[in-house]
């Protein structure tokens, strides 16, 4: 996996960009399925369980993250675009039914763009409502956090 600068210049986004090895359809296959999820998107030795995805705009994205000792973190929210092999837009600003959570903390986008030798370019961004939810987010660990999902996504979608 080869590492992409991180370019952007807004104070309430944090952006991943990486080379997957794999095509691009594998990667999105890795983001949509349910199972695959499970496979690669937390950190290890974090896991997702109970995944659900609706992909539709509107429709339920949500997953409980599991820690090594007994931390249960839930994530439910919304998709809010879809492009097919390209583009995938979430927020937990909403639940399902367009019901307000309560607590808007970041939209995430992801997109994939095929790179050379069959590869993909994977780029997360999570913006955020407020400067200091950013800040927030920094300091959990997003770049090493995310980065060792992309890592993940990448074994799991090469194994595909």
């Amino acid at each position: 996996m080869t590492e992409q600068p991180q370019e952007t210049d807004a104070t309430r986004e944090l952006v991943l960009t990486r080379i997957i090895d794999a095509p691009r359809d594998k990667v999105w296959r890795c983001l949509t399925e349910p199972e695959l999820i499970e496979r690669w998107f937390c950190p290890k030795p974090w896991v997702a369980t109970d995944v659900v995805i609706d992909l539709r705009p509107g429709g339920e994205t949500s997953s409980v993250m599991r820690g090594p000792e007994g931390e249960v973190v839930p994530n439910m929210g919304v998709f809010l675009d879809i492009v097919p092999r390209e583009r995938l837009v979430t927020t937990d600003a909403f639940l399902p039914g367009w019901i307000p959570s309560g607590h808007a903390f970041m939209t995430a986008e992801i997109t994939l763009q095929d790179a050379e030798g069959g590869k993909t370019r994977y780029t997360a961004r999570a913006r955020h409502w407020t400067e200091e939810a950013r800040a927030q987010h920094e300091t959990m660990g997003f770049h090493q956090g995310w980065g060792k999902a992309a890592e993940q996504l990448e074994e799991v979608a090469r194994g595909l």
